[in-house]
């Protein structure tokens, strides 16, 4: 059992409530749990919620507002911290990195886990068009903790992460893809509403593990 978290912010400007990190402690104290889990997002900013995991804007400035977040909340948890990226409809205005380097230079800094989700990176490639394959050969997947898998739809040129139907198909190619480069420690499927029979996740995990698989063949 891992606590996977969506609004300790630690991508705001301001340091992530002690509050919350208190009970993201408890929670893993009382599951026994190996880490803990969180969003690369921004969530909030001046006691106003915004209802989002919202991706953080990817500059210099940013990132060592980050890196200070992030030390802090290891400092506060009795495990390890691991960082899922999102997926955004947006991106803002003169990024100095890619998801990717902004990822890999956070970990260099503080050692924070990854939690990579292939649906995300699928989706920022649709709605931002950064290279989703690009982005697995940038990332250290050394500090990979684990790995999700979701399922969403297109609209108007959009693509939302509704974790509500199965993953596509280039989904599954980017778990592929990860997976001939590292062994994830484990592959979660998210599913989080429109849930369907037993039948048919469980022909999804079949289709996850073969995609797993196939990136065997190929080492």
């Amino acid at each position: 059992m891992i606590p996977h978290g969506v609004s300790l912010g630690v991508g705001g400007a301001e340091p992530p409530d002690p509050a919350r990190l208190a009970h993201l402690a408890e929670c893993a104290e009382a599951l026994g749990s190996p880490l803990v889990s969180e969003h690369l997002a921004f969530v909030r900013g001046g006691g106003v919620e915004a209802g989002h995991l919202l991706p953080v804007p990817r500059s210099r400035d940013s990132l060592r507002v980050v890196i200070e977040n992030v030390r802090r909340a290891q400092d506060a948890l009795p495990v390890p911290l691991a960082l899922e990226n999102v997926a955004a409809i947006f991106g803002w205005p003169d990024d100095e990195l890619t998801e990717a380097e902004f990822l890999a230079e956070l970990v260099t800094a503080t050692g924070v886990g990854l939690l990579i989700d292939v649906a995300n990176l699928h989706t920022n490639q649709v709605n931002l068009g950064l290279p989703a394959v690009q982005a697995l050969d940038v990332l250290p997947l050394e500090h990979l903790a684990y790995v999700h898998v979701a399922g969403g739809y297109e609209a108007h040129g959009i693509w939302h992460d509704t974790h509500t139907t199965t993953a596509p198909q280039e989904v599954l190619d980017l778990l592929t893809e990860l997976c001939a480069r590292a062994t994830p420690p484990g592959v979660l499927l998210e599913w989080d509403d429109e849930y369907p029979s037993d039948a048919v996740l469980a022909d999804e995990l079949t289709r996850i593990r073969t995609a797993m698989s196939v990136a065997g063949d190929r080492r």
